[in-house]
């Protein structure tokens, strides 16, 4: 973790001595739709739904030119997804519900166009990320004959099998409008990183999410 930080620190160094215009540093706040891809070499799992979560963090922007800037910060993410099925035994009617949510701390570090379009910017964004897994939680829902079974555990993470991998990173790519102070945006971030340390017959894990927020610059 601190060597997250570290590189954060850095970039924010560089950022302050090589820029010529004013930087400016705002907060951030919205709504996340995550899943994750599984699949293998042979299959993927095309049951799995969107996870309705949240982001929260503060943002720095380092102007380059009047067109162009870098943009980075520290958010607080959650990512993860669902699972809804329902079935037949012995002729009654299972259903399965299954959550897991995992909250990530980003780091964006994303290059930035935006022009005037009648006193609003209009920007559009992209570049990488690299995250850091803080905690998580699976809830399963089991409903069979009127009654629900419900049990939760935390995930685990580590370098065995049944253990999640820590760090997540991938690529972020998106666009919005700033009208003053006021901004309005959406993310897409495309995982990179295999989050499961079980690799039999390809099988992988890869997070997906949809961020949509809104920010404020002092």
């Amino acid at each position: 973790m601190k060597n997250y930080l570290k590189l954060f620190a850095a970039i924010l160094l560089i950022a302050f001595t090589t820029q010529s215009y004013a930087q400016s540093f705002g907060v951030k706040a919205g709504l996340n739709l995550s899943n994750m891809v599984i699949k293998n070499d042979d299959d993927s799992m095309d049951d799995i739904k969107m996870n309705l979560g949240f982001n929260l963090g503060v943002t720095a922007e380092f102007p380059i030119t009047d067109l162009f800037s870098f943009e980075t910060g520290l958010m607080l993410n959650t990512k993860g997804f669902k699972i809804n099925e329902k079935d037949e035994l012995l002729g009654e009617t299972i259903e399965l519900n299954i959550k897991t949510n995992i909250f990530y701390l980003d780091i964006p570090l994303t290059a930035k166009i935006g022009f005037d379009a009648g006193g609003t910017k209009i920007y559009a964004l992209a570049g990488p990320y690299v995250g850091f897994a803080l905690m998580g939680k699976v809830k399963g829902e089991v409903t069979y004959m009127g009654e629900t079974e419900t049990e939760s555990e935390n995930v685990e993470f580590g370098s065995d099998d049944d253990q999640a991998k820590r760090l997540d990173y991938g690529l972020l790519i998106g666009a919005g409008a700033e009208f003053g102070k006021i901004s309005v945006g959406a993310t897409y971030g495309l995982g990179m990183a295999n989050m499961s340390n079980y690799s039999d017959n390809g099988y992988k894990e890869n997070h997906r999410v949809i961020s949509i927020s809104l920010g404020y610059k002092f």
